[in-house]
């Protein structure tokens, strides 16, 4: 299998890099071919700006989508960004890692999305009509592959369980991995967290370097977070409103958007199935 691993962390020496370090030994070991797109130490520009567009007129007032769709059809977007789209092309498997800053991504992954997610490409594909509304979540450009982040954060487990006061981790990671990772059509896999990481000696550590390893050891194995897909049926097209027959009665919030919310699982106060994955 071939893996990109996105790393988003500005201290190659942290137990970020560490993480990633095992990870890239797991996976290797394994006969998987590695690629990583370290964003701080390769100097990655995060903000979207008229520079990524450079056949774009001077007088013309700056558009985002419409510079991207316009640069992605005409070969003319900038050459980092087409090299990080020929990585994500390349990749049967995405890994993105980062530590959990103000609950998201760092700015740079962030940017790293805005600017390689060209229109055309990750978003704006497909039919729009009554019956499908472009080919996104569940199916895309990407789909076929998989994806799952690593993520570290200072926090206890407990403060990001069902009552914690920092909101479900499950909820907190819902942006990223339904609406940026599922979204183009990746099938992606419970997130790995490392909680409380500050703090971790070394024993701590190993614990969750084995963790990681397994989580490596069974990237082809491991089922998919069962999101529910866009034109599969449970989606009214085009309000783009779940079905008011499916999903708990005046259940609301990320889970409805899970396959198997209708049985209550995800409403019921039992661990979800992210983190139980989370936790092993």
């Amino acid at each position: 299998m071939k893996v990109l691993l996105v790393f988003a962390h500005p201290e190659p020496r942290s137990l970020n890099g560490a993480l990633r370090d095992v990870a890239m030994k797991a996976l290797e070991a394994q006969g998987h071919e590695v690629r990583v797109s370290d964003l701080y130490a390769g100097g990655w520009k995060s903000e979207i700006d008229r520079a990524d567009f450079p056949s774009l007129e001077t007088d013309t007032r700056f558009m985002p989508v419409a510079a991207s769709k316009r640069a992605f059809e005409t070969g003319a977007l900038t050459e980092d960004v087409k090299t990080e789209i020929d990585k994500l092309l390349w990749a049967d498997m995405l890994i993105l890692q980062f530590p959990l800053w103000w609950f998201s991504m760092p700015a740079i992954l962030k940017g790293w999305v805005e600017r390689v997610y060209a229109y055309g490409f990750a978003y704006g594909v497909g039919e729009h009509s009554d019956k499908r509304w472009g080919d996104r979540y569940g199916e895309g450009t990407l789909a076929g592959k998989r994806a799952m982040l690593i993520v570290t954060t200072g926090g206890w487990e407990e403060h990001y369980s069902t009552r914690g006061v920092n909101g479900p981790i499950d909820d907190l990671l819902f942006p990223i991995n339904h609406g940026i990772l599922y979204y183009p059509g990746y099938a992606v896999l419970p997130p790995f967290v490392a909680y409380r990481v500050d703090g971790l000696d070394e024993a701590g550590f190993e614990r969750a370097a084995e963790r990681l390893r397994e989580r490596m050891r069974t990237l082809e194995s491991t089922p998919p977070i069962p999101y529910r897909q866009q034109n599969g049926g449970d989606y009214l097209i085009p309000s783009m409103e779940l079905r008011p027959e499916l999903g708990e009665p005046g259940a609301t919030g990320f889970a409805l958007h899970l396959n198997g919310a209708d049985e209550g699982s995800e409403t019921s106060g039992q661990r979800s199935p992210l983190q139980v994955a989370a936790a092993r």
